[in-house]
């Protein structure tokens, strides 16, 4: 089980039809942003190999080939048990040779924890923008610090084009091991199943907890202890890291709102991250020593970076509550959220503030 704290930022859904959109409108001032969407698209679409064919091919690696058979049953697994989209989505591969398949840039200011967004004609507005290369996002990431910003720069390992293309399994995806990748798999049909344009911790939160209950699901149908006593293991980290970041995130909110000059926010803000790091060391004491999460907390800590963690966790109480208010049932658990969904933002925020244990 690969565990190494990189929260992924999986699903960079800058929609390649927003290309088409600005080309009817005569023209995006950004049209060059677009344009990387959609040649970075294209050359993953035109990659896809049918999963049985790349099987049967000799010269696939035995790890992968085990990996795609596995995948092959948590599609089916996603379909018949969690009720996700029954579609082509996920039935060829790409290997696509490289750590990732998009990086995206998140941004805040200097105090706060809120992120930038981001609007795009059809995606809706998102909390981060993606590049299919490094080197743009790196490019944007340095414009962005220059402008006083704290900036976050993460890995993605999926996107999602929402249902408008038959997405493949990703060479990245299959990075994670068991049973994250199946997680993977069942959080990016979750985007397929439900998407609201302009609030990305809804989307992501959706997603997350479908994938981590689906992940639930799916290991008691595989019956194998070791790898649910693995998992289990995962969990328990996981769930002291987030708790620390949820934690530390409302004391930079209270920070930033106090009565105090921006210099002096400034100052404490520093030393909050100082104290973060040493949190994290006693964490690591209470893990015996694992030190799974050392990547997150080696690079420059800053608003950004929590940010990005929050906007996939924030409401995964709220729909873990839902869940269970319907019965356990996941097609009224879709129909419950769908009517979040439609909700106007501020009261469907007050409705999930409800449902958050």
């Amino acid at each position: 089980m690969h565990d190494d704290g990189n929260m992924r930022l999986v699903s960079s859904r800058v929609c390649v039809l927003v290309v088409l959109v600005c080309t009817g409108l005569g023209g995006c001032s950004t049209l060059g942003y677009y344009g990387q969407a959609v040649v970075g698209h294209w050359h993953i679409m035109r990659a896809r190999t049918a999963i049985p064919e790349v099987l049967v091919d000799p010269e696939t690696p035995p790890e992968t080939r085990t990996a795609l058979q596995r995948v092959q049953t948590a599609r089916v697994f996603a379909s018949r048990e969690l009720y996700l989209p029954d579609n082509d989505s996920y039935t060829t591969y790409v290997d696509l040779g490289r750590e990732a398949v998009t990086w995206n840039v998140i941004a805040t200011q200097p105090l706060s924890v809120e992120p930038q967004s981001w609007c795009f004609p059809v995606a809706g507005c998102l909390s981060y923008r993606g590049y299919f290369h490094r080197e743009d996002a790196e490019k944007y990431a340095a414009h962005l610090r220059a402008e006083g910003l704290d900036v976050a720069l993460t890995q993605a390992d999926a996107y999602s084009s929402l249902g408008w293309f038959d997405d493949p399994l990703l060479s990245t995806m299959l990075s994670r091991g068991e049973p994250l990748v199946a997680g993977v798999l069942f959080h990016e049909l979750a985007h397929q199943q439900l998407y609201v344009k302009d609030d990305s911790s809804f989307n992501e939160s959706f997603a997350t907890f479908v994938e981590r209950h689906g992940i639930e699901q799916w290991l008691k149908k595989q019956n194998r202890a070791d790898l649910q006593g693995r998992y289990n293991r995962y969990q328990v980290r996981r769930q002291d890291f987030l708790a620390l970041l949820t934690g530390f995130r409302a004391e930079l909110d209270n920070l930033y709102a106090e009565d105090i000059s921006d210099e002096a926010k400034l100052v404490a803000k520093q030393a909050a991250f100082v104290s973060l790091r040493q949190r994290y060391e006693v964490l690591k004491k209470q893990w015996q020593g694992y030190a799974g999460y050392d990547a997150w907390f080696d690079k420059p800590l800053n608003n950004a970076r929590v940010a990005g963690v929050s906007t996939y966790n924030r409401w995964v109480g709220a729909f873990a509550t839902l869940f269970a208010d319907s019965g356990e049932n996941y097609a009224l658990f879709y129909q419950r959220s769908a009517d979040l969904a439609a909700l106007p933002r501020a009261e469907r925020q007050r409705r999930l503030e409800e449902l958050s244990p």
